[in-house]
C-alpha cells in the first residue's frame, strides 16, 4: 500500500484503502468533486467541501479566558433548521485542559465548561475564493454563552494534571491534584461530547479514560469507568498523570478522544486515541496503530458497568517528514460519530499543519467508515478484564490470529488542495504560520440533515479544529499566555450521502 500513498490518490483507489495503510508521503487528493466509497454493499458519496468559516483566537469566553476550540462538538439537532438557502442552530463545542505546557509543567487551573454558539451555514460551490482569511464566511460562529462543569459535591474541576493524586466521590476514584493548580479538584481534560435525549450529556475524559455523564445544567451524576485494560496503571497503582507513560492501559495524552452516541441513543461508542501500552509495538510511534473501540448499552443505565462489546481498529501510519522514508507514526484518532449500531466515521489525522511551529508537511488528514460487523468481540475476555496484549509479537502491530480487527474505508480526504483552494485555503506549511493553511489538530465532529425530501439520507458534517488556545493575546486566569502567531478557531463543512444513517426521529 506504500505505493498507493506516494502519489497523489485516484479517485478509482480510494476504496481499496483500508485497514493498515501506511503514507510515507503527503496523502493528497486531486478530488474537485464528489468521490463514492462502498462498505457494506452499500455506497456512500462524499460530495466535498461546500463551506468554512473562523471564529478569532483573541476571542474571550463567557468565562473571561481565551476561547479554546474544539475538542469536541454537538450540533442541538432540535434547533437545526432550514431557512431557503441557509441553515442555522445552536452548537456547543468542549475545550480541553486549557492552555498548558507540560514540558516545562504549566498548567493552569481551568474550568470544565462548555460553549454555545448560534451557526449559520450557507453551501458554496462555486469559483475559488481569494487565499485570504476572508473567504472562509459560508459558516458563521457567534458565541452565546456555556456552562461551567461541576463535579459530585458541586465544586468546579481543574485542567491541572492530576501528578499521582487521586480523591473519591461517590465510591469513584477519579485524578486530583493533591497539592499545587487545582488541588483538591477534580482534575479533568475533556476530550469527547455527546448530548442526550433529555438534555444531559457525556464528556469522555484523557486522565482517567473515563467517560463522565453530566445533568442538563452541567452538574456531574455519574461515571463509567474504563475496563481493567484501559485503566492506566504503574506498579500494580492506578496512575492518571499525563506526564510520563503508565505501564499498561491508556496511553498518556491518548485517552477517551472520541466518543458517540448511536442515532438511537441507546448505544455508546468510546474510542481511545491510539494503542494501549501494552497493545503498543517496541520501536517508534508508528507502533501506536491498534486502537481500541468500546461500546456500552445506555438504553436504562447511563453509567454501565461493563461493555456490550469492545473492538480492534487498526489505524493508519505514516512518516511525519513526509519524503518516502517508512511509517513513524500513527494517525491518531480524533473523534467519532455513529450512523448506526455497527458504523461510525472516525477521524484519523497527522500532527503536522497551522499550530505546530513548524514547517513539515501535512502528510495524512481523513475521516474513516468504520464497521464492526465481523470485527472480534473482545468484551469480557481477557484482553479487556486484564492487559493481555493484543499484539501477536512485541516488535509488530500484526493482531493475534483469534482477533479481527474492524474493517474501514476512507471516505473524506481533507488534504484535497481544490477543495480547500476554493475556500482560500491551502496544505502548504512553508513559510509556517500562515493563517489560511489547514490547521494541525482536527477534533470534532456532528452530522446534521440537509433537510431535502428529495435526499434524505444527505447530511452536513461539521469538521472543528482544536487551536490549543494558540492567540497573540491570550488571557489565562487573568494571566497573559500570549503566542506569537494566531490559529484561529475553524469549522469545515461537508456534504454526505450516508444511506445506511439511522435516523433518529428528531
Amino acid at each position: 500500500m506504500r505505493a498507493i500513498a506516494t502519489i497523489i490518490v485516484s479517485l478509482a483507489l480510494l476504496p481499496a484503502l483500508a485497514a493498515g495503510v501506511e503514507f510515507d508521503t503527503p496523502h493528497l487528493s486531486n478530488a474537485k468533486g464528489k468521490v463514492s466509497v462502498e462498505l457494506g454493499g452499500q455506497r456512500f458519496v462524499n460530495h466535498g467541501l461546500v463551506g468554512a468559516g473562523r471564529l478569532s483566537a483573541g476571542t474571550v469566553d463567557f468565562m473571561g479566558d481565551t476561547l479554546g476550540s474544539f475538542s469536541s462538538l454537538a450540533i442541538d439537532k432540535a434547533s437545526w433548521k432550514r431557512v431557503g438557502d441557509r441553515y442555522e442552530g445552536v452548537m456547543w463545542t468542549l475545550p480541553d485542559r486549557g492552555r498548558n505546557d507540560p514540558g516545562a509543567g504549566l498548567f493552569y487551573d481551568y474550568a470544565a465548561r462548555l460553549h454555545r454558539f448560534r451557526v449559520r451555514v450557507r453551501p458554496y460551490t462555486g469559483k475559488p475564493l481569494p487565499a485570504d482569511r476572508a473567504s472562509q464566511r459560508q459558516v458563521d460562529i457567534v458565541p452565546d454563552g456555556g456552562i461551567e462543569l461541576r463535579d459530585f459535591r458541586g465544586t468546579p474541576f481543574t485542567g491541572a494534571d492530576p501528578g499521582t493524586g487521586t480523591l473519591v466521590e461517590n465510591g469513584i476514584t477519579l485524578p486530583s491534584p493533591a497539592s499545587g493548580t487545582g488541588a483538591g479538584k477534580v482534575s479533568i481534560d475533556a476530550e469527547s461530547l455527546q448530548f442526550t435525549q433529555d438534555g444531559g450529556f457525556y464528556v469522555g475524559d484523557e486522565y482517567s479514560a473515563s467517560v463522565f455523564h453530566f445533568d442538563p445544567k452541567g452538574r456531574l451524576t455519574g461515571v463509567i469507568v474504563p475496563p481493567a485494560a484501559v485503566t492506566p496503571r504503574r506498579d500494580g497503582r492506578i496512575d492518571f498523570n499525563s506526564l510520563t507513560p503508565p505501564q499498561t492501559g491508556r496511553r498518556n495524552n491518548q485517552g477517551v478522544e472520541g466518543m458517540s452516541l448511536s442515532p438511537h441513543g441507546t448505544r455508546l461508542f468510546v474510542a481511545l486515541q491510539s494503542a494501549l501500552l501494552q497493545d503498543s509495538a517496541t520501536g517508534d510511534a508508528s507502533g501506536r496503530a491498534d486502537t481500541r473501540v468500546i461500546v456500552y448499552d445506555v438504553a436504562n443505565n447511563p453509567v454501565p458497568a461493563q461493555p456490550i462489546a469492545h473492538y480492534v481498529v487498526q489505524l493508519p501510519t505514516y512518516n511525519d517528514a513526509g519524503k518516502g522514508k517508512p511509517a513513524n507514526r500513527t494517525a491518531a484518532q480524533s473523534e467519532i460519530r455513529a450512523i448506526n449500531g455497527h458504523q461510525f466515521l472516525m477521524l484519523s489525522r497527522d500532527g503536522n499543519g497551522l499550530g505546530t511551529d513548524n514547517d513539515k508537511p501535512i502528510v495524512y488528514k481523513s475521516v474513516l467508515l468504520v464497521d464492526t460487523d465481523g470485527a472480534t468481540n473482545l468484551a469480557g475476555t481477557a484482553y479487556e478484564t486484564d492487559t493481555t496484549p493484543v499484539l501477536r509479537a512485541a516488535d509488530s502491530i500484526v493482531l493475534k490470529a483469534d482477533i479481527v480487527p474492524a474493517h474501514w474505508v476512507e471516505l473524506i480526504n481533507m488534504l484535497a488542495p481544490a477543495q480547500l483552494g476554493r475556500f482560500g485555503m491551502n496544505v502548504a506549511t512553508t513559510p509556517k504560520n500562515q493563517p489560511t493553511t489547514l490547521s494541525e489538530k482536527w477534533e470534532a465532529m456532528d452530522l446534521v440533515s440537509v433537510r431535502d425530501a428529495s435526499h434524505p439520507d444527505d447530511y452536513l458534517l461539521f469538521v472543528g479544529n482544536d487551536n490549543d488556545f494558540i492567540a497573540r493575546h491570550c488571557v489565562m486566569q487573568g494571566q497573559a499566555c500570549d503566542s506569537t502567531f494566531d490559529n484561529d478557531n475553524m469549522i469545515l463543512v461537508y456534504r454526505l450521502t450516508l444511506p445506511t444513517m439511522q435516523r433518529s426521529g428528531r
